[in-house]
This record gives C-alpha cells, structure tokens and sequence, in this order.
C-alpha cells in the first residue's frame, strides 16, 4: 500500500527500505500522512512530490543522524598529520574537507579541533559540511550539545573547545567559524558540478543506506570531489561496498582510503640495434634454445624457470592485487621477485605500504626506511613513518618525520 512513497524516497535519497526495517518505514510514512491529514497512499504521494517541505518533513523522518565528538580519532589524528603537512607549503592553497553527510555537526566539528590542536590556523583550510536534514543542519550552527555527542574515554577537548551552559555544552566561536554548512543532497549528480576538489571527503555511513544504484551513484560523485591525491573517509563496514580501485591510506585506520596504485606508462622499449649479426658472435642471450648438456655429466633437463618481471611489470602486476584488495599475494609477488631486480624505493614503499595493510607494522616500517635509504626525498614514505610513530605513541618522532615530508614537498613546489 505505501510502496509509492518508498519508490520516491529511493529515487530522492537512494535509501534501500531494507536497511531500515519496513515496520521503521511504515510508521514514518503513515506519521507524516497522518499529519496532512490523508488516508491516501496515492494522495500522499502526489502531496509529496509537488511540496519540497513536506518532501523534506518525510526525509527527516526516516533518516539517521547519528554521531558524536571523535569517533574513530585516529582518523582525525590521520586528517591532521595530513592537514599539517600540507598546509605550510609556499603557494599551497588552504587545505580543502567536506563532511557529506554532516548530521548535527559533531564530525566537521571534531575536525576542526583537530585541525586547530595540531597547530593550523584556520586561514589554512577549509571545511564545508553538507546534509539533507534541515533540522539537523540547524542544530550544527547553534552548537549546543548533550552529554550524548561525548562518548570516547578522552574527552580532554571538552574542557578546551566547550563551556557549559546549563546541561548543554557550548562549542567555542572559534571552532563555529572553522565551519560552512550548507544544505545538499549527495545522491543528486549535480551536487558536484559546481564545487572544488577537496584534499579529504568524509563519508561515513551512508552507503549502507543506500540501494546499489545509488552507491555507484554517490561513489561517482566523491571520485570527481576528490583532488587526485586526496584521501576519501567512510564508516567501518563501508570500503568492501566500494567498486573502485581504492586501498587503505595508511596504518591510522582501514577506514581512510586513497585512490589505487597508478603508476607512470612503462618507457618505451629500446629501439632494435640494425647491425647485422657477426659470425664470431656468440649466440644471443635471449635465445630460447637450453644449451647441451656436457657428456660427462648427464642431468635431467632443467625445469622451465618463470620470467622475472622487470620493476615496471611487477609494479604494476602487484599493484593490481593490492588494488583487488589481495594485499598478501601481492606482498608474496613482490618478494619472490625482490631479489632478482636491482633496489628500488618504488619496490620497497608498495611493499611497506602491503606490510601496513596487513598490519605487520614492524615490516611495513622496515620498507619505509629501506625506501628513504633509496631515495631520502620520498615524501609519502616520510610521511607514512610520521603516521606509525604517531600510532606507536612517538609524538617527537611523528613531528620530525612529518617536517622532513613537509620540507620535501616545499623543494619539490618550489619553482
């Protein structure tokens, strides 16, 4: 009887009834009919679809805006090791988040914390924060929070960033200013025509809202928000539900992902030498003929030995593993033929970054450092040792590694 309105809120929201329950469902649509007034299925959806208020009204009723300060902090910790990076390059514009779905603002909120605590003015980023509850975008720009919106163990950046005000909670005005929200839709493909790329998009739990179509949907549209390099964060049961070529950021969380290895086109082969063979030339290496075996010393034929790859194949062919997330056969690829190829830092960062997925830290941190003994200016491999020292609680090493990646990057901006 209602499926009329469910159709509409797939088509405006993407949502898959199923995730919420049709019992949940039903109860919010027969609410708002109750409302106007209507016993009609059919009338209601005719009311709904030609009043973009009471379209908004249904929305908020089956919604979920559920959030609180810091969930997850390592990933804010993550953002902020990026940010921090970032932002002091000469000529760098300021470093550029979306939070798409926003709720009541305790995500953006949090990110602006983290952002000010590691030491960024907020002239140095931006942080814009969109949702499609109207109700919920009006309580994130007042700012007033329940004890419910602090849930983590560490709550020290309540006493820095909050003042109290009866038994709410009231965010700082410097952190409220840190904030643009904006009221948008993510399942609309034109939400994106118009915007800027961004360094980091968050968005956690939604796509296990959504119906398939309108995952690949909103997948598109944080592909073409993102900058090429820049870091795409969602909820914990969301990166398998991707179709993408992504893999995880780095060790702060599994959460954070970035785009798939895509390495530069192969150079091309050299051009054949034009002399002709010589008679007192040897036979050419390459030559598939096995060479005789010595009479004296009669031994079975040899087995046929598999190719090795040259770096730019194995690359590339490791590279895809990871991409299929086959993180540990691409980490066997890579070193069964390591030894056979000359040192190479691109070899050693993949394999780093491989160990750190799998979380074999102690061996990912082992590449990392084979890579920068390679090539001391690798930039993500300084900043990936800044984000397991970070993890391992080495704050002064974090700092250190991340001003080398920061200086780095400003030699290599520089004209």
């Amino acid at each position: 009887m209602l499926d009329g309105a469910i159709e509409l809120l797939r088509e405006w929201i993407g949502l898959d009834a199923s995730t919420i329950g049709t019992a949940s469902l039903t109860r919010a649509i027969r609410g708002r009919m109750e409302a106007l007034g209507l016993a009609d299925p059919e009338a209601f959806v005719a009311v709904v679809r030609g009043d973009v208020a009471e379209r908004d009204k249904l929305v908020e009723e089956v919604i979920v805006a559920e959030s609180w300060f810091f969930r997850d902090r390592q990933v804010f910790e993550f953002v902020a090791t990026i940010a921090a990076t970032l932002a002091p390059l000469p000529g760098r514009s300021p470093v550029r988040i979306l939070c798409a779905p926003c709720a009541s603002g305790e995500e953006p909120y949090s990110v602006a914390m983290a952002l000010l605590d590691a030491g960024l003015a907020p002239g140095q980023f931006v942080i814009d924060a969109i949702d499609v509850s109207r109700v919920a975008l009006e309580r994130a720009a007042r700012g007033r929070y329940s004890a419910n919106a602090f849930r983590n163990a560490d709550c020290s950046f309540r006493e820095r960033w909050f003042r109290t005000e009866g038994s709410a909670a009231v965010l700082d005005e410097r952190v409220l200013s840190c904030v643009r929200f904006a009221w948008a839709n993510l399942c609309d493909d034109q939400f994106a025509a118009d915007r800027s790329t961004y360094d980091v998009v968050f968005c956690r739990n939604l796509l296990i809202y959504l119906t398939m179509e309108a995952r690949g949907r909103v997948e598109r549209t944080l592909d073409r928000l993102l900058r090429p390099d820049g870091i795409l964060v969602l909820g914990a049961a969301e990166p398998p539900i991707l179709k993408g070529d992504w893999i995880p950021a780095g060790a702060a969380s599994l959460f954070a992902l970035r785009r798939g290895v895509h390495l530069p086109p192969a150079p091309p082969p050299p051009e054949p030498s034009v002399r002709p063979p010589r008679a007192s030339l040897r036979p050419a290496r390459e030559s598939l003929r096995p060479a005789a075996p010595a009479p004296a010393v009669p031994t079975a034929p040899p087995a046929p030995a598999a190719a090795t790859p040259t770096l730019q194949e194995l690359l590339e062919q490791a590279g895809a593993l990871a991409n299929a997330r086959r993180h540990l056969e691409a980490l066997e690829l890579c070193a069964r033929h390591r030894v056979a190829l000359p040192p190479a830092p691109e070899l050693f960062f993949l394999m780093g970054m491989l160990h750190q997925s799998l979380g074999d830290l102690d061996r990912a941190e082992g590449c990392l450092h084979k890579t920068l003994y390679l090539d001391a200016s690798h930039e993500e491999a300084l900043l990936a040792l800044a984000l397991l020292a970070r993890q391992r609680g080495d704050t002064r090493m974090a700092e250190t590694y991340r001003q080398s990646a920061a200086r780095v990057l400003a030699r290599k901006a520089a004209p």
